[in-house]
């Protein structure tokens, strides 16, 4: 279980893992802060009424912000069972802000809220990071939950210390919400955190023959003068309100490339706050891995789960690795059986994750209407009169020659210098395969390299990769 990375809904490998079993819990669930309110609110007419937009307009969401009729499952079996930990508060919020788009993402959230205080060990707690558009709602859940007496704080962190553009008749929102419950009133882990000094504070300081710093002061119980020592003294306490956090740099060294990336600071005063070394941290929705990372430096043992293949290997291969940390990934493929699976249950996912088994690649974040493009690369190495650009499409079903033609298509309107062509089992069309051959071939350096070509999720489980010139890391540029 620890140390494991897994792949699929977390509610599903919630139910498998053993109660009472973690100490700590962050999660930062999918939410778009950025997102039309009238249709997550469901009243777009400007006179308070609720809309009638068709599910099928809402295109800007997911199924989670979405009331549909897995929303109206959720919600009815909920409001049904009233021993469920969140009855009271899902029933009133469908009171409140009845069949909506926020509704729906409540309520999924609710159910997994649930089975994550199955998990909590008696000494642990839960941080629940979101924005203040459903920060109010949340915290009702919460209380449901895991009780009102265990709220212990709610954290505003200050997000942005960027410019400060003039916003339509409000304050510009430049924070996020940590909702912060313990599993219990009493007994639960909870360790200080201290500010650095200031620096006002430490020109107060001077060296004594030893080299450390000190300042001699008077003792205000009495009793004449003291030496107080800056290596014995803490900084200012850390309260509820963080501005000394920066956001990820989009050219930080951390940046990985998730739009809502955390930065590990964030993370580890979290972690550091609330388990010891040894504990166990477990992180629902653990995207890029940040929380995942953090636990690994701080020496706590971490449970990662992401519906995202793509989101699972980044952390493997770009967190994990580079640390020399064993991890476990459950759930991903390990043989053609699972590919197939993957393919047929999960194309789009199957399209990221069979992009990503090639280094140098990254998968395209537009699923629909991508123009054949599932994933993008650049070669290391400039080229004369070519593009550095190379691409990647992938069909999880029987490949035909029409749409290798396409492709050969989409490489000339993108202007890429190669492409690779990913299936589920290989091709064996010759003609597909003289189209292939009549691409030609490209030079880099003293080596020629097929301007485009096949490979297989049968060509990988047998260890065979394509034939590429060397790549840059989509994510730092750097040689992989």
């Amino acid at each position: 279980m620890e140390n494991t990375l897994y792949y699929g809904d977390c509610l599903d490998v919630m139910a498998n893992l053993p109660a009472n079993s973690v100490d700590l819990i962050y999660l930062d669930p999918p939410f778009n802060s950025n997102a039309n309110y009238n249709v997550l609110f469901g009243a777009d007419d400007g006179v308070g009424k609720r809309s009638k937009t068709p599910v099928a307009q809402m295109m800007a969401f997911t199924d989670t912000w979405t009331w549909n009729a897995d929303a109206a499952r959720r919600v009815s079996e909920i409001q049904s069972a009233i021993a469920h930990p969140a009855h009271k508060s899902v029933t009133g919020l469908k009171y409140l802000l009845g069949e909506s788009g926020m509704l729906s993402y409540l309520s999924y959230i609710a159910i997994r809220l649930a089975a994550m205080r199955r998990l909590l060990k008696p000494s642990g707690s839960i941080y629940l990071h979101c924005d203040p558009t459903a920060s109010h709602y949340l915290k009702m859940v919460m209380d449901d939950i895991f009780g009102a007496d265990n709220f212990r704080t709610e954290i505003v962190w200050k997000r942005s210390a960027g410019f400060k553009r003039k916003t339509a008749r409000k304050f510009p929102q430049k924070n996020d919400i940590l909702l912060f419950y313990s599993a219990q009133g009493k007994g639960f882990v909870f360790n200080t955190q201290y500010a650095p000094h200031k620096p006002e504070y430490l020109k107060r300081f001077k060296r004594d023959d030893d080299g450390r710093l000190y300042r001699d002061d008077v003792n205000p119980t009495g009793g004449g003068r003291r030496i107080i020592y800056l290596d014995e003294t803490e900084g200012e306490v850390i309260d509820s309100v963080w501005t000394d956090i920066n956001p990820v740099n989009p050219r930080a060294k951390e940046r990985l490339g998730y739009p809502t990336q955390k930065p590990e600071a964030l993370l580890e005063r979290v972690i550091k706050a609330s388990s010891n070394e040894g504990d166990i941290v477990l992180d629902p929705f653990c995207g890029c891995g940040t929380t995942i990372a953090a636990a690994a430096k701080l020496n706590r043992k971490f449970i990662g789960i992401d519906i995202s293949p793509y989101a699972v290997n980044i952390i493997k291969t770009k967190r994990l690795d580079p640390m020399n940390i064993p991890v476990r990934v459950e759930g991903i493929p390990k043989d053609m059986a699972g590919a197939q699976i993957m393919a047929q249950t999960q194309p789009f996912e199957f399209e990221a994750w069979a992009v990503t088994q090639i280094p140098g690649f990254a998968p395209n974040e537009k699923k629909i209407g991508d123009g054949g493009v599932d994933g993008r690369g650049l070669l290391l190495n400039k080229l004369k009169d070519k593009s550095e650009l190379v691409l990647a499409q992938v069909k999880g079903g029987k490949v035909s020659v029409s749409q290798v033609r396409d492709f050969v298509g989409t490489m000339r309107q993108e202007n890429a210098s190669m492409g690779v062509f990913i299936s589920l089992d290989p091709v064996t069309s010759p003609q597909a395969k003289r189209i292939a051959a009549s691409h030609g071939e490209i030079q880099v350096g003293m080596f020629a390299y097929p301007a485009l070509q096949f490979w297989s999720m049968e060509d990988y489980f047998n260890g065979a990769m394509p034939n590429l010139p060397p790549l840059a890391d989509p994510y730092t540029g750097k040689p992989i």
